[in-house]
């Protein structure tokens, strides 16, 4: 056995070895302790909202304070919810695509895209709140007339903003992921830069951009604040986008601190099918990486 033989196979100092073994021990104590504090909500919701999950809880109006022995439920807010989710996507989605090919394929080291990408930055981490507050001045307080102001289209606005950074930057990243060998090989036939990037680079980057996309849509479905201030609330079926419209994170938010029993149990039951919603949302991201 050569010296280098020996070398490797030679057990660790002591001091090395206890080390090794402690850092390890805080890394699962600290993993332990995350996973923990998540488990212990997911338990609560499951366990106050599971109960009261029946069918007409998706089917009916949610029912007047106090009254029992009717159906009650929140269709409305689910309704709500997919409905201004859908419209923020169909806002940012394309913008924001759009904006990351600028980024990737056109501006590149342009002055305008380093703009462009410290906006994009800022953006992301600005409070929900501030946003919804934005929201407000610019569509609400424009419109405002008879509470004709808060409405879904107000509501999708705040969401889409929301949306776009994270749109912009992972689309971003997806792009960039694409070697550059295949954007040479499509210049090579003969292609122009617009088709090499639609036909070559935007296709090979579309499971990653999709991962994105259905990640922003997951962040948005859960906010409150910017619909308080946008949206509003209803206690009925949606008929105008321009009316006041109601969500499953506004309803839960207005039924949590209710002196009613069953409006409490409503939110409970409103809280998993909202979890269920982002899980699914989560879930597909996944199946389209592992596809990938």
């Amino acid at each position: 056995m050569t010296l280098f033989d020996r070398q490797l196979t030679k057990p660790l100092p002591l001091g090395r070895t206890l080390f090794s073994y402690g850092m390890n021990a805080i890394a699962a104590l600290s993993t332990a302790l995350a996973l923990l504090a998540l488990l212990s909500i997911l338990f609560e919701i499951f366990r106050q909202g599971l109960p009261g999950l029946k069918w007409e809880v998706f089917t009916s109006l949610p029912a007047p304070a106090g009254e029992t022995g009717v159906p009650s439920g929140f269709g409305n807010a689910i309704q709500g919810t997919v409905l201004m989710v859908a419209i923020a996507a169909l806002l940012s989605v394309p913008f924001g695509i759009l904006t990351a090919i600028y980024l990737s394929e056109v501006g590149k080291t342009s002055a305008t895209a380093t703009i462009v990408r410290f906006v994009m930055s800022i953006l992301s981490a600005v409070p929900s709140i501030v946003v919804g507050v934005f929201a407000y001045a610019v569509i609400v307080l424009a419109t405002l007339f008879n509470y004709k102001g808060f409405s879904a289209l107000a509501g999708a606005f705040a969401l889409a903003v929301i949306m776009l950074p994270i749109v912009v930057l992972s689309t971003e990243e997806a792009l960039k992921l694409v070697p550059q060998q295949q954007r040479f090989a499509s210049a090579a036939l003969g292609a122009n830069s617009i088709q090499t990037t639609f036909k070559v680079v935007l296709a090979s980057a579309l499971p990653s951009i999709t991962t994105g996309v259905l990640l922003a849509i997951a962040r948005v479905s859960g906010e409150t604040a910017p619909l308080l201030f946008t949206a509003l609330f209803s206690q009925s079926w949606i008929e105008n986008i321009l009316n006041p419209t109601p969500s499953l994170s506004v309803m839960i938010y207005n039924y949590s601190g209710s002196p009613f029993p069953e409006q409490i149990q409503l939110a409970w039951t409103a809280s998993v099918v909202l979890l269920g919603m982002v899980l699914l949302t989560n879930l597909l991201s996944r199946l389209i990486t592992r596809k990938r």
